[in-house]
């Protein structure tokens, strides 16, 4: 589904990545952990193309093609979904509104007609009532005013109705009380398939009680360094990162 081969990556001539390699195939949910400035929303910005960072080396698949020439929109078409830490809000342009354009936009680029407006509004009812979203967070102006577990729910409810290959969800969890925490969980794990793929990114343990990956992963100065199961993420909330450290 998704292949990174030796990337590198900086910003204003500073490496950030240096010679990370990643597997993730279908129907697999993939966790990746580590301190600050290892390279985790570095990591997650280059796979969705935004034009801060330049590659240097190494290559990024999608499905066995080649993405490094496309835009963050262009890969966006191609079913490359990134959840933000601090979503924008847009005063005057509604949830419901927002999404329609979005998936428009993503079957104009391919080739297809704008989706009729009945099969819109039965998809928008059918997720919103998969992710228990009510109709009136639907009317209200796109993350304007909005709570911290509300700007992620509406994260996932855009998830939810793009239907992403790869989606990608950059510390979904950050300032999330437990409430929020398990709402937003619960709509990641009901739109997991064997069709497509989660990339977790997190500091915490405690985000994968409710989202279980297959795979954890260690990023640390760039390159992931460790991998296992859950039990090394629980390992790391025993330890520490030091313990990763100590171990190079």
């Amino acid at each position: 589904m998704l292949e990174i081969k030796n990337l590198h990556a900086s910003i204003d001539e500073k490496e950030i990545l240096k010679g990370l390699n990643l597997s993730v195939k279908a129907g697999e949910v993939h966790a990746i952990m580590g301190p600050n400035g290892a390279g985790k929303s570095t990591l997650a910005s280059v796979v969705a193309g935004k034009e801060d960072y330049e590659v240097t080396e190494g290559s990024i698949e999608l499905e066995g093609e080649n993405i490094d020439e496309l835009g963050a929109d262009e890969r966006a078409h191609q079913g490359v979904f990134l959840s933000f830490q601090y979503p924008v809000e847009i005063p005057g342009v509604s949830v419901t509104n927002f999404i329609k354009t979005a998936i428009n936009e993503t079957r104009k680029a391919r080739g297809l007609e704008d989706m009729p407006a009945r099969d819109m509004l039965k998809k928008i009812k059918e997720k919103s009532e998969l992710l228990e979203i009510d109709s009136k967070f639907l009317s209200r102006s796109l993350n304007e005013g909005f709570s911290g577990g509300e700007k992620k729910r509406n994260e996932i409810f855009q998830m939810a109705m793009l239907e992403p290959k790869v989606a990608i969800l950059d510390e979904t969890d950050s300032g999330l009380d437990i409430d929020a925490l398990r709402i937003v969980a619960n709509g990641v794990n009901k739109l997991k398939s064997e069709d497509n793929a989660v990339i977790v990114i997190t500091h915490y343990q405690r985000l994968l009680d409710y989202i279980v990956p297959d795979f954890v992963h260690v990023l640390h100065d760039g390159k992931i360094v460790k991998s296992g199961t859950k039990e090394l993420a629980l390992e790391l909330e025993e330890k520490g990162y030091d313990w990763i450290k100590a171990a190079l």
